[in-house]
């Protein structure tokens, strides 16, 4: 009983506490609407029409200001942001300018310099180069690199002659009167022509023939040279009627009389390169003399040959004097 009459009057207390506030309220919003009503009275009909057409300008320009914001919000930028962007653009718009100088001054110094005509552009160059390449494939003089040997050979060994074929490549590019290149017994899904595809950039866009076919099989016998250190004629000339065909070997697989016994097996003619003729032993500490030459070693001394027709100039540029041996009229 007793705790139904302390929530009975909890009950009128609330009810009490409301009455209060809605009396309230009413006199607050009674007040409010007095004092309305005496503004109106004070600025009278125009006033209110004034009120009511300065509202309706605010709300027109926003309007419109929210219409010339861009829709996406990173467009538009705070004025600091704008003033870095252009503090930023103006800097890199210098660099630019000063690097164009710079670069302009460093051709004017080499015409003036060497007083030749500015130098061709790189596509110039390379079109002049495929040009040559393209050519010497009708009217050079052609060179094999017989890869027939290379099932035997480790993949150390391998990469060494992936690298050799890339210089010779690029010494070819560079000759003024290029040969034209054959890699024979050369197949595609050989260990070989995985190591030059993964070392040798751009290898399956070079311009040189690439067949599986044998050189024995390629060409005429009769127009054949193999080149080997191992043969007891000395190459004389490089004849444009004539094959020549280097081994496809390098120095830790190289036995004695490879290729030249390969070469009798054909009935091919065999040359060497004259070291003999025009270069002479020199002594060194550990007595070592060797006429075997890397591929791109026996390239550069037959293009130097082929451009000079100087067999001394040719050999002092591919033996080097690790080989143990030095032109005649050299001063020691």
């Amino acid at each position: 009983m007793r705790k139904w009459l302390e929530n009975a009057n909890r009950g009128k207390k609330t009810k009490h506490m409301d009455r209060k506030l809605e009396g309230s309220a009413q006199k607050t919003e009674s007040h409010m609407l007095q004092e309305q009503r005496a503004i109106l009275e004070d600025t009278g009909e125009d006033g209110v029409s004034e009120s009511f057409q300065l509202l309706q300008i605010d709300v027109e320009c926003e309007h419109r200001e929210k219409k010339a914001l861009p829709a996406d919000s990173a467009v538009w930028r705070s004025k600091n942001v704008q003033r870095k962007q252009k503090h930023w653009e103006k800097i890199v718009a210098a660099k630019k300018s000063k690097r164009k100088q710079e670069k302009e001054r460093r051709k004017a110094n080499r015409v003036e310099n060497s007083g030749i005509c500015p130098q061709h552009s790189k596509r110039f160059l390379r079109s002049l180069t495929k040009e040559k390449l393209l050519e010497a494939k009708h009217t050079g003089p052609r060179l094999c690199i017989d890869l027939s040997m290379t099932h035997h050979m480790s993949k150390k060994e391998l990469s060494r002659l992936a690298g050799q074929i890339r210089r010779l490549y690029g010494s070819n590019r560079k000759a003024d009167r290029p040969f034209w290149i054959c890699l024979t017994g050369f197949t595609t899904d050989s260990p070989l022509y995985e190591e030059c595809l993964r070392m040798n950039d751009g290898f399956s866009s070079y311009l040189l023939d690439i067949t599986e076919e044998d050189c024995f099989n390629l060409f005429p016998l009769e127009t054949l040279v193999y080149l080997t250190p191992d043969s007891e004629h000395a190459l004389e000339d490089v004849d444009l009627d004539k094959v020549y065909i280097l081994g496809g070997l390098v120095d830790e697989s190289i036995q004695k009389k490879v290729t030249f016994q390969k070469a009798r097996e054909h009935s091919v003619k065999t040359a060497r390169l004259p070291i003999q003729e025009y270069m002479v032993r020199r002594q060194n500490g550990k007595n070592y003399h060797s006429e075997i030459l890397t591929i791109n070693q026996v390239f550069d001394i037959l293009s130097t040959y082929f451009d000079t027709q100087n067999w001394p100039e040719a050999l002092k540029k591919g033996v080097s004097s690790r080989k143990g041996y030095v032109l005649q009229n050299s001063v020691e």
